[in-house]
């Protein structure tokens, strides 16, 4: 018998829901900004709401579910809030609240047009965002993959220059092509073990696979998920699209799309291939090379562009990886490592696109060459900016060092001194690519008077980065406090070894 509908077992779905229902408020609102915008940040409180109420039963072992709707026999539309699920839910979720304030002060500042088309795209994405993070098998999550790409689109080509459009056709080839790489693997997986659910420890233990299924089938999968993860060389759409607003970039790429592309590699590693199978056939000795080479080139690559954005944009390409690393490594450390760096690269990655789009809108500068001495004119955005760099560089007692710490130490737990050495060399090149950014800022002089009239950008922008700076900070000091994003990575982890 089906489990009874529950009030708990229905959250997940209306945690989705509470977004979507926003979209035709905010269109409806187009006359009333104050009112539209309301709309978003009322939607964005009720849905972290919904998701945190989750946490204290997932604690403690019981998991929300629910069934929607069968396609086919076994073949079910299902939700359910394991713990993989609730700690990226809470992640796309949290950072959403500060990216609609900083929104508002963006689209207003900048005098963006088709605002309400922003905001009713930017409802959508979260709705699927977290359909991803609830998916309870492949199916569900395919769809819900697709929808992000779906939504996602219009606010890539925001701007509607000739760029953007480019940007966003090549935004929608590779990731409509990856959706349809995962389309295949997952109709494959259906004809080898009959089930699509995600299960801790892989579904395909059962299935009778010899070397070269394993391998085809996992590549179709990686090429699935890989896109949105940004492992090279399906990287470079993410640097293309660098040329939407600086909210889409902060939060659905150093967040919600990325990170859904990351999320899924633990999902296909952990509850697809499972470990067993992973290292029989070598598939995470693939992954491990694919990742370092992937963390080493993005930061060389970093290095060479002056365009603030695009250096961001590269540097997250590399720090995805660090979170492929870690599912890789299939030891108990590196996998927590991993998925901690979710966290702490998504609180600090949001941190430096909001400095960079506050720079923007505030003196109209967007390459690093132009900003010697803007942390005299813009201390709290270049100071918030110098504690996400630091973390991301993984000095301590900001967020980066913890899952920086773990992966290395995960490292050695599995025996393995080249991703170690990865790591250090990454750590290093950080480094290279942002401490000359804060040296500019507040360290040479800036003689051509091009910020002697300017202050710092609106409250409505500066609060939520000096926010985010803060959570780096505090989640630094104590990773599990709050959320208890630790526990939740433990509890992942030890159900997947």
């Amino acid at each position: 018998m089906d489990a009874p509908v529950t009030y708990a077992s229905l959250v997940p779905l209306w945690a989705i829901l509470v977004s979507l229902a926003a979209v035709p408020l905010i269109v409806l609102s187009d006359r009333w900004r104050n009112l539209r915008e309301g709309w978003s940040l009322l939607a964005a409180f009720a849905k972290f709401a919904l998701v945190l109420s989750l946490i204290p039963d997932a604690l403690a072992g019981k998991i929300a579910e629910t069934s929607l709707f069968e396609l086919a026999p076994g073949v079910v539309f299902a939700l359910r809030a394991d713990p993989l699920g609730i700690f990226f839910a809470v992640i796309a979720s949290g950072l959403w609240i500060f990216t609609t304030f900083y929104a508002i002060g963006y689209m207003r500042g900048n005098h963006e047009k088709r605002q309400t088309r922003f905001f009713a795209s930017f409802a959508l994405s979260l709705s699927a965002t977290l359909g991803i993070a609830f998916s309870a098998n492949l199916l569900t999550f395919l769809v819900f993959f697709e929808v992000l790409t779906i939504a996602t689109y219009p606010l890539v080509i925001h701007k509607e220059t000739e760029e953007a459009k480019r940007g966003g056709r090549k935004y929608l080839v590779y990731t409509l092509t990856a959706g349809n790489l995962l389309i295949v693997a997952t109709v494959w997986t259906w004809n080898l073990v009959g089930t699509l659910d995600f299960v801790p420890g892989g579904i395909l233990g059962a299935a009778a696979l010899d070397g070269g299924t394993a391998l085809a089938l996992f590549l179709l999968f990686l090429g699935g998920v890989g896109v949105k993860a940004g492992i090279m060389p399906l990287h470079s759409w993410l640097p293309s699209a660098m040329v939407a607003p600086t909210p889409v970039s902060a939060l659905l790429h150093a967040v919600a799309v990325v990170k859904s592309g990351v999320f899924g590699v633990y999902r296909v590693v952990g509850f697809v291939f499972g470990p067993e199978v992973m290292t029989r056939f070598g598939l995470n000795t693939l992954l491990l090379v694919l990742a370092g080479t992937t963390i080493l080139v993005s930061s060389l690559l970093a290095m060479r562009q002056d365009n603030l954005k695009r250096r961001l944009a590269y540097s997250t390409v590399g720090h995805l990886s660090y979170i492929v690393l870690g599912a890789a490594l299939l030891s108990t450390t590196g996998m927590v490592g991993g998925l901690m760096h979710i966290a702490s690269h998504a609180v600090m990655k949001i941190t430096l696109f909001f400095c960079a789009g506050a720079i923007y809108v505030n003196v109209h500068r967007e390459n690093i060459s132009e900003l010697d001495g803007i942390g005299k004119a813009m201390p709290w955005t270049m100071g918030a900016f110098s504690i996400g760099a630091m973390g991301l560089a993984g000095i301590p007692p900001i967020y980066g060092f913890a899952s920086k710490w773990l992966l290395g130490a995960g490292s050695l737990e599995a025996g393995l001194w080249i991703p170690l050495v990865v790591l250090l060399l990454s750590g290093v090149l950080n480094v290279a690519y942002f401490f000359p950014i804060i040296h500019r800022a507040f360290f040479r002089a800036d003689v051509e008077g091009r910020y002697a009239e300017h202050g710092e950008a609106s409250v409505l922008m500066v609060a939520p980065l000096v926010g985010t700076a803060l959570l780096a900070v505090i989640f630094g000091i104590a990773p599990d406090l709050g959320p208890r994003f630790y526990a939740f990575a433990r509890m992942v982890v030890e159900g997947i070894l």
